[in-house]
């Protein structure tokens, strides 16, 4: 079964925990918000440290690096099979500077053309009553453990 991995930063802003999350990028997500955002985050290499490889995914969705205390919330395991491991770390990202990596997708379907698109197309700190409404269903437990050790 495939597995991820990803960074949750978070923030303090004006008494309230802030987190990271990004847009899923391509047609399909396009014009959904509730339930089209997530947690930077993606497929870790076999053999690759799961921490490295989270570091280098949130690097690769958000331009950002995130740098401190990491802390590794439970593991979880989507319906599908996919595992996702989330290390959590406080920061801070201006926004401005969000750039994420492309993947290709033949779009319109069936056309035979080849369309490059963002794989976040957009970041946003949210605090987590906001993200809780935000975040694609699977990801929900993360931020539901998150928000108790915070």
């Amino acid at each position: 079964m495939p597995v991820s991995a990803g960074i949750l930063l978070y923030r303090q802003n004006l008494g309230f925990t802030q987190v990271l999350l990004v847009h899923l990028g391509g047609p399909f997500f396009a014009k959904k918000d509730d339930g089209a955002w997530t947690i930077p985050k993606g497929l870790v290499n076999p053999g690759e440290d799961l921490l490295t490889a989270a570091l280098r995914e949130f690097n690769e969705e958000t331009g950002f690096i995130a740098s401190g205390q990491y802390r590794q919330l439970t593991r979880i395991k989507l319906r599908g099979g996919k595992e996702i491991n989330i290390w959590a770390v406080e920061g801070d990202a201006d926004l401005a500077d969000f750039k994420s990596n492309t993947f290709e997708l033949e779009w319109p379907p069936q056309s035979g053309r080849i369309t490059q698109f963002p794989e976040a197309d957009r970041a946003e700190w949210f605090t987590i009553d906001e993200a809780k409404n935000k975040i694609v269903n699977g990801q929900l437990p993360i931020l539901y453990e998150f928000e108790t050790i915070i």
